[in-house]
């Protein structure tokens, strides 16, 4: 048994295969999933079970991220959410883009990980740094 980390055996899989400048996206519930994604992890279990932030907070423990992509509708939809993603991000770049450009970036994610947030537009592409 794995003593501590991140437990789920995909999203460990996941973030091992993740290499330099692959997206790994973290979603609320109703963002579509594309077909094509080689990882898709639905962990939604009901309403805000498990929430965005504790998702995205537990994924940022084992990966490194050199920039972050959001929908541009977050800031005015869910200000407060917004401020909570930006806040985990404070030295680096956040690109912005529009909700439909969005949904066609995550085509190109290594995977996804759906939560339970209830949330509008909580939905953030992690770009994966390298560590050295």
């Amino acid at each position: 048994m794995k003593k501590g980390g991140i437990l789920n055996p995909k999203i460990n899989q996941l973030i091992s295969e993740t290499g330099h400048t692959d997206y790994i996206v973290v979603t609320d519930a109703g963002l579509p999933i594309p077909e094509n994604v080689t990882h898709r992890i639905d962990l939604a279990l009901k309403e805000g079970v498990p929430g965005f932030l504790e998702t995205l907070d537990t994924v940022l423990t084992e990966l490194e991220v050199e920039k972050v992509i959001l929908a541009e509708e977050v800031k005015t939809v869910s200000p407060e959410m917004h401020d909570q993603i930006v806040s985990r991000f404070p030295n680096l770049p956040i690109e912005y883009v529009p909700h439909v450009e969005f949904k066609q970036q995550t085509k190109q994610a290594r995977g996804l990980i759906r939560t339970g947030e209830f949330t509008g537009y909580a939905n953030v592409i992690l770009v994966a740094g390298v560590v050295y």
